[in-house]
């Protein structure tokens, strides 16, 4: 055992050392170059330096045409870059204790509104018990009725409940006021009511007559990034302004009641969430900003069939609505993600994960087509990962693929254990859980990654704007005491 343990701290310091001389390969020319410049003016007289001086002849007019050209190349440069977006803060929706459900609940309820079909009970049953999640997360009234109504009426009040919950608490948060917001992006998949949701919240807050909003549905569950995406790029072109973005899924319209598995699937993990998020480019919002976006990076599968059905809505031969979702969804998942990481990894990998990268591509190319593909060690680029918590299934085959500890997944999985899928603003939830549990510090870097319909997978990277305080409020604050639990592959009911 000795010797194997021996070359294998040996290989470690080796790895460390190649990772930190190619990460700092222009360090390392640099310094002998400017070392040597440094002893050949050391050598030199004061009277050769003075001498070497006056040689060089320029008038007045060179000198304002340098001077001019300097300013000019600067102030394209400054021009030129993109204005820096920053997250203000967020909040979370935490809904009260009334709208609980916890697997008794659930089953009762499955048992009486599938009465004829055991096998569809019993089939719900088992996906509860490996589905990851716990006995707190909540579904919104109108579900808990038996049997359940999910009228126009009631999903029209859990869209203002949970909305307007979550922009209070941003509002009261921040300190902003609704005449400081330019720009506002709600995003919500499968209910588009009209008057849209943001016309809703322009009605509620008074916002200004005219205020940027928009309405993203139909998205899936990766809407969140691209909401991000779309404020982002409006406050790149608007300067000295506020955005607003809004994540959420409404639940009561989209509650299956038919006998069709590949329906009834979403019933057992999508529950109630959403959250709120101020985005800023002014420049006295950094100081107080908790983190800066740095990427933005989206992938999309829809023009081959197979990813664009995988996740559908449609009606089953009863007539009853439904999401359907297929069977290959994992391998499309990981497909979609490889093609996302492949577009992210030259943009955060360090020079020593992209030189392996491209040796091992090359190999493959010339030498040996059965030669493994290198993955990247993403963990050297990021201290905190948020993946969308939208099954046990997608937080395992995200951890496998990249690689990742189970620290690194601890968020996502206790976030679908506490809140279940709550669809785009999961996301918001891990990272809460991530800031309650005091480990994210300034300068870490959070990738968030999620994949919705179409088929998509979207990413977010930010980059900590300052030391983050543990918080005494947000979702997790009466019970971060009791994480992370153990969750077990099959809960037995």
């Amino acid at each position: 055992m000795m010797p194997k343990f021996s070359s294998f701290i040996n290989l470690n310091y080796v790895k460390l050392g190649y990772q930190y001389l190619t990460n700092h390969i222009l360090t390392f020319i640099l310094i002998p170059i400017v070392a040597n410049i440094t002893l050949q003016i050391i050598h030199l007289g004061p009277d050769e330096i003075i001498t070497t001086f006056k040689s060089i002849h320029l008038d007045l007019t060179q000198i304002l045409c340098s001077v001019f050209f300097i300013l000019f190349i600067t102030t394209i440069y400054f021009m030129s870059k993109p204005r820096s977006v920053y997250l203000v803060d967020y909040t979370c929706y935490k809904s009260p204790i009334t709208s609980r459900v916890p697997f008794s609940t659930f089953m009762e309820h499955s048992r009486m509104i599938l009465k004829d079909n055991p096998k569809s009970v019993e089939f719900q049953m088992r996906i509860l018990e490996r589905s990851g999640l716990g006995e707190e997360t909540s579904l919104p009234p109108a579900i808990h009725y038996i049997p359940p109504d999910p009228n126009m009426e009631a999903a029209q009040a859990e869209a203002e409940l949970v909305i307007f919950s979550a922009v209070d608490n941003l509002f009261a948060r921040t300190g902003l006021k609704p005449k400081d917001i330019d720009v506002l992006v709600v995003n919500c998949s499968l209910f588009s009511p009209t008057p849209s949701l943001s016309a809703m919240v322009v009605n509620k807050y008074k916002l200004r007559s005219n205020i940027k909003s928009y309405n993203l549905s139909g998205m899936g569950c990766s809407a969140g990034i691209i909401a991000i995406d779309l404020a982002r790029n409006l406050l790149q072109v608007v300067p000295n302004s506020n955005a607003i973005v809004v994540s959420t899924e409404i639940i009561t319209p989209n509650y299956y009641q038919g006998n069709e598995r590949a329906m009834l699937l979403p019933n057992c993990l999508f529950r109630m969430g959403a959250a709120a998020l101020l985005l800023s480019n002014k420049r006295h919002e950094r100081s107080r900003a908790k983190y800066k976006l740095v990427h933005v990076v989206r992938t999309h599968k829809g023009l081959d069939d197979r990813p664009y059905r995988c996740v559908y809505q449609q009606e089953d031969p009863q007539g009853l609505a439904g999401i359907s979702l297929s069977k290959d969804l994992m391998t499309i998942a990981a497909d979609t993600l490889k093609s996302n990481i492949t577009t992210m990894g030259p943009l955060v990998l360090p020079a020593s994960e992209q030189l392996l990268f491209l040796l091992t591509l090359i190999g493959r190319k010339m030498f040996n087509p059965k030669w493994k593909p290198y993955i990247p060690d993403f963990k050297l680029a990021f201290e905190h990962f948020c993946i969308h918590a939208g099954g046990r299934a997608v937080i395992d085959e995200l951890q496998k693929n990249l690689r990742l500890s189970p620290e690194h997944v601890e968020a996502s999985r206790m976030t679908l254990h506490r809140f279940g899928n709550t669809s785009s603003s999961s996301l918001w939830y891990e990272l809460s859980y991530i800031e309650s549990k005091g480990r994210v510090k300034k300068g870490d870097r959070v990738w968030q990654i999620a994949f919705g319909s179409g088929f998509k997978c979207n990413s977010a990277v930010w980059k900590c704007n300052r030391n983050i305080k543990t918080p005494n409020h947000g979702p997790w604050e009466d019970c971060i005491h009791r994480y992370p639990v153990h969750i077990p592959e099959v809960v037995k009911l």
